[in-house]
């Protein structure tokens, strides 16, 4: 397709999983839970391919995707990841807790289906253990995601094609993946939405870095101490 390609944040992925898959890209804390997952480009990259598999499986190929998850926990490592396959599929990611979207993503605590039969509930465990006894026409994201292969096709899509829809707020992909570079290993605490997901994936993909996402309430003290621990830059 004349002037399209796969996304700029789909293709530096699939790149850094190629030449460096065993580094750290994404090191997630959960201060109230606990919890600490590191994600390698590569693991990373896996769970990225088995959603986007997920997405086609569910018929949401150039579609919408909301993802209304990214409002309430947009740190955490398994929201990180829903945008980077949903643009793989082509779809648009959009926050509002749409009904007419393909696909929807909600948390643990949020189990009503935004879409019958096509909402995913996210556990949100450190580990990305799947939920059970969920209502009807919610589905289990780790159960679901688990069972697809390892590797997705990509959809091309063009750059100035709507990524990111947040309220009256649409921005291409070229407007999304607008960020500076990222070389060293930052820590990252999050805000917004689309902030977060530039802090701590987008940034570091382009530029060769990774992120410590820290979650939850901590004063300078134990920031400064997970910041050492973790060999992060100031």
């Amino acid at each position: 397709m004349q002037g399209m390609d796969i996304p700029v944040a789909v293709a530096a992925l699939q790149r850094r999983a190629r030449s460096a898959g065993a580094d750290p890209l994404l090191t997630h804390y959960d201060l109230a839970g606990g919890g600490r997952t590191e994600l390698s480009a590569t693991t990373f990259a896996n769970w990225v391919a088995k959603t986007a598999n997920l997405i086609e499986d569910l018929g949401a190929d150039s579609g919408r995707v909301a993802l209304p998850l990214a409002s309430r926990r947009p740190g955490h490592w398994m929201t990180l990841l829903w945008p980077l396959a949903a643009w793989q599929r082509e779809c648009v990611v959009e926050l509002a807790d749409d009904p007419d979207a393909d696909v929807a993503v909600i948390g643990p605590d949020d189990p009503r289906p935004v879409v019958p039969g096509a909402t995913l509930a996210c556990s949100l465990h450190p580990l990305g253990m799947g939920l059970r006894d969920l209502p009807t026409g919610v589905l289990d994201f780790t159960t679901e995601a688990l069972a697809q292969p390892d590797r997705a096709g990509s959809l091309p899509a063009a750059a100035n094609a709507p990524a990111w829809i947040d309220g009256t707020a649409v921005l291409s992909h070229a407007e999304v993946a607008a960020v500076e570079p990222v070389a060293d290993r930052v820590l990252v605490r999050p805000s917004d939405a689309l902030g977060t997901l530039r802090a701590a994936i987008l940034a570091p993909l382009l530029g060769g870095g990774s992120a410590v996402v820290v979650e939850g309430d901590a004063d300078d003290a134990r920031l400064v101490a997970i910041r050492a621990a973790e060999r992060c830059v100031e």
